[in-house]
């Protein structure tokens, strides 16, 4: 059946925001002072002098008076699609809105579905018919509409006197009510389980068809409602709060024109006070408001979001909230669908959120938002909808877009739009302070293009950069998304490799020398680029300068080597704390002398003449200078270097003497230790150079920052001197036999 769009009549402003405010669907538990009042003034002008009835009612179970208004203005839209004469449309409603009054006389847990049983039903059914014939009886007037009202509950395939009941001894609106009760029911969200779709309401109600309910005017319910939203109600409504014809007869029998006993509705009162300072409040903000209900029914469409969006309110207010009703997009430009939209993500877990979207706004033109989701619920934790607050972020997008550019710029390098030297340079003091605070492991890989000055020369300039674009390009494919690729300068690149150790940096490295030995350059008539790389990983006591300088001694011996190579310096922060406790630094540092600030005895598995060429690195990577070497002891003065003279004395380099004994450890039987060609002893004592320093906080950390990177170098372990040789034995793990200390050999030469 094809149903005409019901017109929605136009309303004084009170009404209409009245009806703009109330839930006319009114579900669940106590309404708003809103729904309250808009129920009192549909009551008056429907029921007149009886409308105290609705409101004892009301007073008496408030889900009961609510199911029942809701009936009445379905049946109303029903009777007016069904064209029935005036008269008996008015009927039905009367007849819908008191069709329960029954139960005013029923004991409170007789009111609760929970507490009722399916056997007391019939029981319930019969009494509430006797209790509402007895509560009518005096005061209506009409028998028509108190038939109404006791049949609405019979069964429509009820036995009636010698046979089943007949349709016509059913009255035509007892049975709309039936139908219209149920239908209510179904789509009502229970308190014990979710509302099922209108598709399963649909489906439950044909199967009632013929089974307690007027199969015939099931159908014609169904095929009129379809997919109708339920806004039939509020133009109902509407029409009863304007439109009623005051010659029709009411419940009690009278007239409602001249001086009748209903009440004469007033339409034109002033707006309350409170509203009017909510509309202004709308009407002056800076920032758009969208407000909705829990089924995400457009409550509110503030102006600013009529000139965001080029929708007018009257357009969508009462209608469903839908991401494409604005073409809501993310972040990355996608549309977001209903199951991803914010408004509805924030009713489901009441959790506000925060997001940059984009809608379509005037013309088709895309508008950047700052979208705040706030879902709007009472201390019990029942939800009442939510609020969409929009601020235009179209400039604020032009102004970031520039402070984004500014920082590339500062930021990239031009040419390979990699990270530059200066980016580098920041990110290298995060990741080596980050990963010796968590203690694990990194890698810096430094990498250049061979011979690259011939590659000027020959093609030129042009074709050079070409090149760096290409390996810079071959980088960055590489790198994953905590790793920083950078031009250090010229044709050097480096690369910070997050948890990541030597074994990984390692082939991370070879991998990109064979591919960019394999990749044709066109700039080079198909020539291939060759590099070299040095890689280190963190040790204890590095700082971005020691872990620098390693890496850049390891590039050079791979061009010493020949090119084309990788070449590995450092021991790593694994291998370096291998069997020492994690934790504080204190838990393993022997006391030091008054004058030292820090002493540790340290053993390391490679003979003298090994230990010493490991040295190197560190007296290198620290810049150390020697002072003296005297048989077996080395002192080394790092830091220091000069200062102005309106420097600060507190902000001046301590600078420190370290004095480095060695002596051998010779295993006296054989063993892989003695294969190996002993071990070397190593006693390392640091101090500051001048004695005022001493008292300085940060010059004790450092002192022992000093002794963990000579620790990582030397490949040592601590010395554990009160547990005896054999110890160290067992904690090197390399021989089963006692082993005895020895002075060495020959001088020390470095």
């Amino acid at each position: 059946m094809s149903v005409p769009a019901l017109p929605t009549p136009t309303l004084p402003l009170d009404l209409t925001c009245l009806l703009g405010q109330a839930d006319l669907s009114f579900c669940g538990g106590a309404t708003s002072e809103t729904d309250v009042e808009l129920q009192d003034r549909l009551i008056n002008a429907r029921l007149g002098a009886a409308a105290g009835l609705f409101r004892a009612l009301r007073l008496r179970h408030a889900p009961t008076a609510q199911h029942c208004l809701r009936v009445a203005l379905v049946c109303s839209a029903w009777c007016r699609e069904l064209n029935l004469p005036a008269t008996e449309r008015e009927e039905i409603e009367l007849a819908a809105l008191l069709h329960e009054v029954g139960k005013l006389g029923l004991p409170d847990t007789s009111l609760s579905s929970d507490e009722r049983t399916p056997e007391a039903e019939p029981h319930l059914s019969q009494r509430q018919a006797c209790l509402a014939r007895e509560i009518l009886s005096d005061s209506c007037a009409s028998p028509r509409i108190l038939d109404m009202i006791l049949q609405a509950a019979a069964h429509f395939d009820e036995p009636s006197g010698n046979g089943p009941r007949a349709e016509d001894q059913l009255p035509l609106g007892s049975r709309m009510i039936a139908i219209a009760d149920r239908f209510d029911w179904l789509q009502t969200e229970q308190p014990a389980q979710p509302s099922p779709g209108r598709e399963q309401v649909m489906a439950e109600l044909e199967r009632d068809a013929g089974s307690g309910l007027d199969p015939q005017l099931v159908r014609q319910f169904v095929e009129w409602l379809g997919n109708k939203s339920l806004d039939l109600r509020r133009a109902t409504a509407a029409r009863w709060l304007q439109e009623l014809s005051p010659d029709l007869p009411h419940i009690c029998g009278q007239q409602t024109s001249g001086g009748g006993s209903r009440p004469e509705v007033p339409l034109d009162r002033p707006m309350p006070l409170d509203r009017l300072f909510y509309q202004k409040l709308l009407e002056n903000l800076n920032d758009g408001v969208v407000i909705v209900d829990p089924r995400l029914r457009i409550l509110v469409w503030s102006p600013v979001v009529e000139r965001l969006t080029g929708i007018q309110a009257r357009g969508v207010q009462y209608q469903p909230w839908t991401p494409s009703l604005v073409e809501l997009r993310d972040e990355r430009g996608g549309l977001l669908t209903a199951e991803r939209c914010p408004v509805a993500l924030a009713l489901q877990s009441g959790v506000q959120s925060k997001r940059r979207l984009g809608i379509t706004g005037r013309n088709g033109k895309q508008r950047s938002v700052d979208a705040r989701v706030v879902p709007v619920f009472d201390r019990d934790g029942k939800v009442y909808g939510a609020t969409l607050v929009l601020h235009d972020a179209s400039s604020r997008i032009t102004l970031e877009e520039r402070v984004q550019m500014l920082h590339e710029r500062a930021t990239r390098d031009p040419l390979t739009q990699v990270a530059n030297r200066a980016e580098f340079d920041r990110v290298l003091k995060q990741f080596i302070d980050t990963h010796l605070e968590q203690e694990t492991p990194c890698s810096l890989i430094i990498c250049d293009l061979d011979r690259f000055k011939r590659i000027n020369d020959v093609y030129g300039h042009q074709a050079g950069d070409e090149a760096l674009v290409s390996f810079a390009r071959l980088l960055r494919r590489s790198c994953r998304p905590a790793d920083l690729v950078a031009r250090y300068g010229g044709e050097e690149f480096v690369m910070l490799c997050a948890d990541c150790d030597n074994a990984t940096a390692m082939q991370r490295a070879e991998q990109l020398r064979r591919e960019l030995a394999d990749i044709p350059q066109s700039s080079l008539d198909g020539q291939c680029l060759t590099a070299s790389f040095g890689v280190t990983e963190i040790q204890p006591g590095d700082s971005p300068e020691t872990m620098l300088r390693r890496a850049d001694r390891a590039l050079l011996a791979a061009k010493d080597s020949g090119r084309n190579r990788v070449v590995q310096l450092g021991a790593g922060i694994g291998k370096a704390r291998t069997g020492q406790p994690r934790g504080s630094w204190f838990g393993w540092w022997h006391q030091a002398p008054a004058d030292e600030l820090v002493e540790k005895q340290l053993v390391t598995a490679v003979p003298l003449k090994v230990a010493i060429e490991k040295l190197r690195g560190f007296v290198a990577d620290q810049h150390a200078e020697i002072s003296s070497v005297e048989d077996q002891r080395i002192t080394l003065q790092i830091g220091g270097g000069h200062s102005t003279l309106l420097r600060r004395s507190s902000d001046r380099p301590v600078p420190y003497q370290v004095t480095l004994t060695f002596s051998e450890l010779r295993p006296e039987t054989g063993g892989l230790a003695e294969s190996r060609g002993g071990w070397t002893l190593v006693r390392a004592a640091v101090r500051p150079k001048r004695n005022r320093d001493r008292r300085r906080t940060d010059a004790m950390e450092r002192a022992r920052q000093l002794v963990a990177s000579l620790q990582s170098y030397l490949m040592a372990h601590e010395y554990l001197a009160d547990a005896g040789p054999a110890a160290a034995a067992s904690l090197l793990d390399l021989a089963q036999a006692p082993v005895t200390t020895a002075p060495a050999d020959e001088e020390i030469d470095l």
